[in-house]
């Protein structure tokens, strides 16, 4: 009688009561039974580890109401106004939330708010770009504002001459994503940066609420159309609003800790102050608008001293505030400059019971430059 019989591969068996089919050894199937348990282990633990995380979905302050505790987003934060805005809030106890792309603000003047203000639940800072729509709005998910103040713009009238499609986007299009997550998210209360640039050059001054509105320039036509945007909204709205128009004013944080650091490559396109020594612009009445701003009403208003300055009065004032002969070569107007704008500042005064503070043309100079001196390269001298 013939027999046959295979080799066995290592490691397995065969039974006829497997049918004549392989199967596992005892060792080798706990082998792969442990690794199993701890491929899933692993797995678990890592899930809990991101769920702890703070960047995970898990509430923080920032994420969730709390009575008594007003919470606003600043976008713009880190640009000169911005953080002015930001710094004056964080004083009042205010939580607030800067959203920033850095593009035209400076990461330094975050870095001395978050120096000043190192509680938890205070202030935030989170890098975006407001023209990713996505991003806004998982922002606005992630976060229970309570108010928005929206400062982020370009804002070089030579600029926008020069590249008008910029501003449009900038400006317009970028107010229209904000907007929609604020009106998407319930948003109570919107305040809007706006600018004397939409006015253009009107046949009167000084320029009042309601002068009418007839921007010369790309900067003035993009604010302009945005205002038009939020007015439009606002009329099927239960938002409180609030445009504010800026106009010229000068000087900085008194006590020295932020300044105006605009770009290398824009000093070409800045004002005349920034023509003396990059000087600061502009003190923010922001928190007069956001405790006044009142639901299905839109307060719009000129923000200035009242009083207008010639390019020669400036020049002088800053001779002395720095205390250097500065060298004036005037030239033509540059495309898009106005020839005379000032504003009557008595419907803020009334409305909201603010007004400049440091009205000193000189003495408003002196308080930039002495920042200016002491960080000549910007926040990168902090």
């Amino acid at each position: 009688m013939l027999s046959f019989s295979r080799t066995r591969s290592p490691g397995r068996n065969t039974s006829p009561l497997a049918g004549g089919m392989d199967y596992l050894e005892p060792k080798r199937k706990s082998n792969v039974m442990g690794r199993l348990i701890l491929i899933v282990s692993l797995t678990a633990l890592c899930i809990t580890m991101l769920k702890n995380a703070p960047s995970f979905t898990s509430p923080t302050s920032f994420s969730r109401s709390q009575e008594g505790v007003t919470h606003v987003l600043v976008t713009g934060g880190a640009g000169y106004i911005g953080s002015h805005a930001a710094l004056r809030l964080l004083k009042d106890s205010y939580r607030v939330t800067i959203v920033d792309n850095l593009s035209r603000g400076n990461l330094g003047a975050v870095k001395v708010l978050q120096g000043l203000f190192p509680e938890a639940g205070r202030l935030q800072f989170i890098y975006a770009d407001l023209g990713d729509a996505k991003a806004v709005d998982k922002i606005f998910s992630e976060n229970a504002f309570d108010a928005v103040m929206h400062f982020a713009a370009v804002a070089y009238v030579g600029e926008s001459t020069l590249d008008p499609l910029k501003y449009y986007h900038n400006i317009t299009s970028n107010t229209l994503v904000v907007l929609e997550a604020v009106a998407r998210h319930k948003v109570k209360k919107f305040i809007y940066s706006s600018t004397c640039a939409t006015y253009g050059e009107p046949d009167k001054m000084p320029i009042v609420e309601v002068t009418p509105q007839v921007p010369i320039n790309p900067y003035g036509k993009a604010k302009k159309m945005a205002e038009d945007m939020i007015l439009d909204f606002s009329k099927n709205s239960d938002m409180a609003v609030m445009i504010l128009r800026y106009f010229n004013v000068i000087g900085s944080d008194p006590e020295g800790r932020l300044g105006e650091a605009p770009k290398p490559e824009l000093r070409e396109h800045g004002r005349i102050s920034g023509a003396c020594f990059d000087a600061a612009r502009g003190v923010i009445p922001g928190l007069q608008a956001l405790e006044k701003a009142k639901p299905k009403n839109v307060g719009i208003y000129n923000v200035g001293t009242g009083k207008g300055r010639s390019v020669k009065e400036f020049v002088e004032a800053c001779k002395k505030a720095t205390g250097v002969d500065i060298q004036v070569d005037f030239l033509p107007r540059r495309p898009g400059d106005y020839a005379e704008v000032y504003s009557d500042p008595a419907k803020i005064l009334r409305d909201l019971n603010w007004s400049a503070r440091f009205t000193n043309l000189q003495e408003s100079l002196e308080v930039a430059w002495k920042w200016q001196k002491t960080h000549p390269h910007g926040y990168a001298s902090s």
